[in-house]
């Protein structure tokens, strides 16, 4: 994970950060007035997290960028509440707006008990960021077998219905056994794959077993 202030490190956390905008975005976007609002919101959390300012609580360097990243977003919002707080009372203008209702109209509604939780939807949408970026990555190992790799990618990602691995084979001139052994092969890889993206985000190599399970019990939900 990006450590320290080298030049090399912070490349390292704005590369991370780029990668990881929409966990951000998902988890503000329960807390925002509207979508632009939220937007806006994730694009300020950035600017102020790769600068150092308003969330120096906050240490990257302890425990895993996932759960470094979260909490980094909840101070912000927190220190963005406060801070249009402040505003208000003091009749200021509040640039964005954290909660659709106004002091005269607060704009309650009902939750929705379906709707995932903040923190849910978070930890979804790293999952899925984390699985788009093992696939893109493995897919730049096969490029010189790309129609091989997109074949059995749907192995990869669940999408096999109505797909035939006996079909596939004559498509690709290979039996079926061997379709069955590529298609374990490639499993096999993709959770390399997966675990080094991972490696990326922690700092302790015995995280990343914690990780996967974590990124494995939130695909399941």
């Amino acid at each position: 994970m990006a450590r320290g202030d080298s030049p090399e490190a912070k490349a390292a956390l704005s590369d991370l950060c780029a990668a990881y905008y929409a966990p951000v975005f998902a988890f503000i976007r329960c807390n925002a007035a509207n979508e632009d609002s939220a937007r806006d919101l994730t694009q300020e959390f950035f600017s102020r997290l790769l600068a150092r300012q308003g969330i120096g609580t906050v240490d990257p360097q302890r425990g895993r960028f996932r759960s470094f990243l979260l909490g980094a977003v909840k101070h912000f919002l927190a220190d963005m509440r406060d801070h249009s707080h402040r505003l208000k009372r003091g009749a200021g203008q509040v640039l964005e707006s954290i909660d659709p209702g106004t002091d005269t109209s607060p704009g309650l509604q009902l939750p929705d008990p379906h709707a995932p939780s903040p923190d849910r939807e978070f930890d979804r949408k790293w999952a899925l960021t984390l699985l788009d970026r093992a696939l893109a990555a493995l897919a730049r190992e096969h490029e010189g077998k790309a129609a091989h790799f997109d074949a059995l990618k749907p192995w990869l990602t669940g999408d096999t219905d109505n797909l035939s691995q006996a079909e596939t084979g004559r498509q690709l001139g290979l039996n079926e056994g061997a379709v069955k052994v590529a298609i374990h092969r490639l499993r096999r890889r993709f959770r390399e794959v997966i675990k080094n993206e991972i490696s990326q985000t922690v700092n302790d190599g015995t995280d990343v077993d914690n990780e996967l399970q974590c990124l494995l019990e939130v695909m399941r939900q």
